[in-house]
Parts: structure tokens; sequence; C-alpha cells
């Protein structure tokens, strides 16, 4: 499985993945491009449902898809577990088709790239959109953590880099821009990190009523508490401490480091 693969990184692996590439102008992983043809004809199913987000945006996001799509039940499995990120892996596209549907995937490409079959089959789209600077420095500190990842070098590069499109999944700008604009021609709900935050209750709902979902407010209310921040950052099921322990090295930042925190910049 994908994920047996992750846990079971060589040092000849993790230079592959330190390595980027390029599809279309946009910076991709290595794997990304190698497998590329895999990837662009990748074929979405009718109910398939895709969560879009730049990344270090949209974790949230899909923990509460998770939790809305399980009826708001405890989620059994690694949040990672119960979809696939459809960009990188053979063997996590293979996973995605042997998946029984409705599937839940999810991914960090800009629009422009995102595998045609999903448009010719319609299929629902979340994207979660989220504040710049919180953005630039959520995924710094991804960066220094993730052993898999292009080292960032300083704060100051590693700006540069991001306001250039120079890092991974290209910019923020055009990256966020361009979903905006699909979604009048799309089934796409556009969300804000930022609202999600700050007022969690209306944005569920949002989630809710886009997913044909009828929750009563016990289990909106469940959800609620078990997306907290606070839950999540020591739940294993979401912080990243279960698996991956050979990839992201959390005594040099925790996956969750400051999600309590909007306009935090530092």
């Amino acid at each position: 499985m994908a994920l047996d693969k992750m846990k079971n990184l060589s040092l000849e692996d993790d230079m592959l993945l330190s390595e980027m590439g390029e599809v279309q102008g946009i910076p991709v992983t290595k794997p990304t491009s190698t497998i590329w043809d895999q990837v662009w004809n990748f074929k979405a199913r009718p109910d398939d449902l895709l969560v879009a987000t730049y990344a270090k945006a949209g974790f949230l996001c899909h923990c509460i898809v998770c939790h809305v799509k399980n009826q708001g039940g405890a989620v059994q499995l690694l949040y990672h577990d119960r979809s696939v990120l459809i960009k990188s892996y053979s063997a996590g596209l293979k996973l995605a088709e042997a998946m029984p549907s409705p599937r839940t995937m999810k991914t960090h490409l800009p629009v422009q790239l995102v595998p045609p079959s999903f448009w010719e089959q319609n299929c629902k789209i979340i994207y979660v959109a989220r504040n710049a600077k919180d953005n630039l420095v959520s995924y710094y500190h991804f960066h220094r953590m993730n052993k898999v990842l292009p080292d960032p070098g300083t704060i100051e590069e590693f700006m540069e880099q991001f306001m250039n499109g120079e890092v991974l999944w290209g910019s923020w700008y055009d990256h966020v821009k361009g979903w905006w604009k699909a979604k009048d021609k799309h089934r796409i709900l556009y969300l804000f990190y930022e609202d999600m935050k700050e007022n969690p209750k209306r944005e569920i709902q949002k989630i809710m009523k886009f997913l044909e979902k009828d929750l009563d407010d016990e289990v909106l209310n469940k959800i609620i508490y078990n997306t907290s921040f606070e839950i999540m950052k020591d739940n294993p099921m979401a912080n990243y401490t279960k698996d991956f322990v050979g990839v992201m090295d959390h005594s040099v930042s925790p996956f969750m480091r400051k999600g309590t925190e909007v306009y935090y910049w530092h």
C-alpha cells in the first residue's frame, strides 16, 4: 500500500522525494512529474468528493468531511487512511482505484492540473483558501519538519520563493484565484480557513448542505468538538505522530503547530 511505502522510505527514496519536478510550469514533487500521465488520466466517479487546497490550508476541512460523511461517529482510521492524496504516488492512485464508492480524495493541485475526469463526471469539490501570510508560515515550518520536502532555507529565503511561486504547487495567488474562478462553472464549495476557525458551526453546516447530509445538533456539536484544534493536536489519528515516523520530525516542529491562531505570521 502507499502508506507502507511511505513508512519504509529508503535513503534513495528520500533523495528522490526531496527533488522537485515540473508540470506545465508548476513546481511539483519529482514522483508527481514522473507519473504525470497516470495522474492526468485518473478516472473519477460521479459520486467522488475531492477536497482541494493549497498545501497547509485544508487539513481541518478534510477532518470535518471525514466526520460528516461518517455521520459524526468516531473516526477509527487515521484521517489520511480515509482518503487518498491525488498527486504523487502510483501506489496511491492504485489504492484510490480500489476504494469503494463513494470515495473522498484530496489534492493540492492547481485547478488547471486537476484530472479532467473530475469535471467530466461533475464531481463535488470542496476548496479551502487560507490567508497568504498564515499559509506561508505554516508551509515553511512544514518544510522544516518534513524530511521528504526540499530544505526551505531561512524564512526570508522561503518567503521569496513563496512569493515567486517557486515552491511546491506553485503560486499561492494563482492557486486560490484559479479555483475561485472555477467555482461558478462547477460544483465547487469555496470555503475560507479563517471562517472555519471563527464560526465552525456555520461552516460545517455549509459542508453538510453541500454533501446533502442532515445531521442533528448533537452530532453537529460532536463534530465541532472532535475537529477542534485542541482535540486534534493530541489525537494520534490526526497529528501524524502514529505514522510517517521516519518522515516527519516533530522535534523540529509539530505537524499541528498554531492552528488556534489566524493572522499569526510568526
